[in-house]
């Protein structure tokens, strides 16, 4: 029966294996399966856990290891070899320059892209006492930290949503920071000791947004899956996507440099886009902001890009 179900997908959907991630391919699942009847049975979109490189090493930040991209690698090789049709990611996980002859088809809507405080001893930023550590182990967020709280020690911090929840309760910290996004999706909001406003911690890059990448409709069963999965796109998520994207590669950034971004829709077709770049021992702090027309998310997060670039200086080199 398992190779019958198999033999009759119409999808095969790669992931990392992670709660988080199945969650994230399972949502994916139930939108294609809603938009098309084809797709709604449960054989139809298969579900495929592909063990990545960040999953497999968990003791040396990502920064040492090649980057944010390691939690996607593998599954990109397998879409390129077609053993699998389409991936799932988180998309501030996805690199800032994609593999030829694929895309993302689809943002999915996205969800609260804030940052959450998770602590057993303060309800605040700042009200950890003196010395508090941190655990993280994102650059973005520890260089946020330390530029308003020089006196806080950072620990490398890494493993999935129920590691790290585990590593707290057992005092390796005194707190550490999750994308509430992530919390949410695990049923797991009611963990968050304050969820951080974006003046107080800039998210990632399209945190909290879901993306799903595809082989560029190089044949025909190629495009039959674009078309699919081109229904299930959000247009709001998508253009502020674009437009924190666009600023991250004009950065140049990666998992090396601390980097926030938080485009909004304000209405009447305007776009607004925040960016920050800090050092990552939190002593230089850049912030930039500006609006844009909706329709040309690119060229919003490019002008940002270029501001922050004008403010850091010599000291950022692209």
């Amino acid at each position: 029966m398992e190779d019958q179900s198999k033999a009759e997908a119409l999808i095969r959907l790669g992931t990392r294996g992670s709660k988080l991630a199945l969650a994230q391919a399972y949502e994916t699942k139930r939108r294609l399966g809603g938009a098309f009847p084809e797709l709604a049975p449960d054989h139809a979109v298969e579900i495929v856990e592909i063990k990545t490189t960040g999953d497999k090493v968990q003791d040396r930040a990502l920064a040492e290891i090649g980057g944010k991209g390691l939690f996607m690698k593998e599954i990109e090789a397998a879409l390129l070899e077609r053993r699998i049709d389409i991936a799932v990611h988180s998309t501030k996980d996805v690199e800032t320059f994609l593999t030829e002859v694929t895309e993302l088809a689809a943002i999915l809507p996205r969800e609260d892209p804030r940052d959450a405080l998770v602590s057993p001893v303060a309800k605040t930023i700042d009200e950890l006492p003196e010395g508090a550590v941190i655990g993280t182990a994102s650059v973005r967020r520890a260089a946020q930290l330390l530029a308003r709280r020089p006196d806080f020690k950072t620990i490398l911090y890494r493993g999935n949503v129920q590691t790290r929840l585990r590593k707290l309760e057992e005092g390796v910290c005194d707190a550490t920071l999750l994308a509430y996004a992530g919390l949410k999706r695990l049923d797991l909001a009611d963990r968050a000791t304050r969820v951080l406003e974006p003046e107080e911690m800039l998210p990632a890059v399209a945190q909290g947004a879901i993306s799903v990448q595809c082989r560029s409709g190089l044949t025909d069963d190629d495009r039959r899956i674009l078309d699919w999965v081109r229904a299930i796109n959000d247009a709001e998520s998508e253009t502020r996507v674009r437009a924190e994207r666009a600023m991250l590669a004009r950065l140049d950034g990666s998992c090396r440099t601390p980097i926030g971004g938080l485009a909004e829709l304000t209405g009447n077709g305007v776009l607004r886009l925040r960016g920050c770049l800090a050092a990552i021992d939190g002593s230089a702090l850049y912030s930039a902001e500006a609006t844009g027309p909706a329709d040309d998310p690119e060229t919003l997060g490019e002008a940002v890009g270029e501001e922050l670039i004008a403010q850091a200086g010599p000291a950022y080199r692209v």
